[in-house]
């Protein structure tokens, strides 16, 4: 069985602690062999500052799933790591870079199954010059860089009840309404439609669209957008067989009821996905990257600098994000 490959993510967050927990919690939530692109020695110190019996070894790809029973494998960064929880460090933007590209490239190159990242934090990484908006985007450049071929990285957020999918992400409000076009809201949802049936194992996705403006646009008393461009772009969709609806008042498709309707919700910006799937299940609920040529998950909370170091981060979220690379990465073996 190949390993996961996780990135340390930013160390001075809560990262390396919940990597931790989570490998102490191995046999009693039934992980599959994972190893750690990271620093052993602050691994090992941060073990030691928050009381942890985690024994670490060093460990390439390859013998990290004969380690892992009895050691956490750590594929030492060329770039080390300076351990300062709570106080975020430019000096550690090259590790951290460094180990998601080297997470990326393990997966690509098959000697890891799917890549988990543990948070980053963008401003340590932009003061050393890194020029890509955030995790997703730069893992859309790896992709294209490692096969040669394009990819337009789409973030779900996928919980036990509900899965969502911002049509637009990391963007001010007020720029969403020019942002948002009919080809954009096609595209987010054929590849969300695509990788339910390949990787998630649905054989006949449903795809619930909200509309941007209150009550879907009331016909457009209340904003165009939803006429003029959601209800196009549904249109399209379902004359390509996409099983896809709306656009929906979005303060009406989140209760019980209304979920079970559909297989995931697309949404037209950041708060109006991310709020419903995190107010249900917080500490369950799983970022996952669509339309990449490799499975990459990730927890749905941040670096947390405010509780780094205290003993007090709950490894949930990462348990649950490790749990769903290896059921997604199952299941496209399964399906090719």
């Amino acid at each position: 069985m190949r390993p996961l490959a996780l990135s340390i993510g930013d160390p001075s967050g809560i990262g390396p602690e919940v990597i931790l927990q989570a490998w102490l919690r191995r046999d009693q939530d039934k992980l599959s062999p994972f190893y750690v692109l990271g620093d052993p020695a602050l691994l090992a110190a941060r073990a030691r500052h928050l009381g942890l019996d985690v024994p670490l070894c060093e460990a390439e790809p390859e013998a990290a799933a004969s380690a892992f029973d009895d050691h956490l494998p750590v594929a030492p960064l060329e770039n080390r790591l300076t351990d300062s929880a709570g106080q975020p460090e430019t000096v550690n933007a090259a590790g951290v870079i460094e180990a998601i590209s080297r997470a990326v490239t393990d997966t690509v190159e098959s000697r890891a199954a799917a890549v988990v990242t543990a948070p980053i934090a963008k401003k340590p990484l932009y003061d050393a010059g890194f020029r890509f908006p955030g995790h997703t985007e730069f893992l859309g450049h790896l992709a294209e860089e490692l096969t040669g071929r394009p990819a337009t990285p789409v973030m779900m957020l996928a919980g036990p009840d509900l899965r969502t999918v911002p049509v637009t992400v990391h963007q001010a409000l007020a720029g969403v309404p020019e942002t948002l076009t009919q080809a954009l809201v096609e595209e987010i949802a054929r590849i969300t439609d695509r990788e339910l049936r390949q990787r998630f194992g649905i054989a006949e996705p449903r795809l619930a669209i909200a509309g941007l403006n209150p009550h879907a646009g009331e016909g457009g008393a209340m904003g165009t957008e939803d006429r003029d461009v959601i209800a196009l772009a549904i249109h399209a969709l379902q004359e390509d067989g996409i099983n896809a609806f709306g656009p929906l008042p979005a303060d009406t498709m989140f209760h019980a009821r209304a979920r079970a309707g559909y297989d995931a919700a697309l949404c037209m910006y950041h708060d109006q996905a991310l709020i419903p799937v995190k107010t249900i299940a917080f500490d369950e609920t799983v970022n996952v990257t669509l339309g990449l040529p490799f499975i990459r998950t990730s927890p749905d909370h941040g670096t947390a600098f405010d509780i780094a170091g205290r003993g007090i981060a709950r490894p949930d979220s990462l348990i649950a994000a490790i749990r769903l690379a290896r059921r997604l990465s199952d299941n496209t073996d399964t399906i090719k």
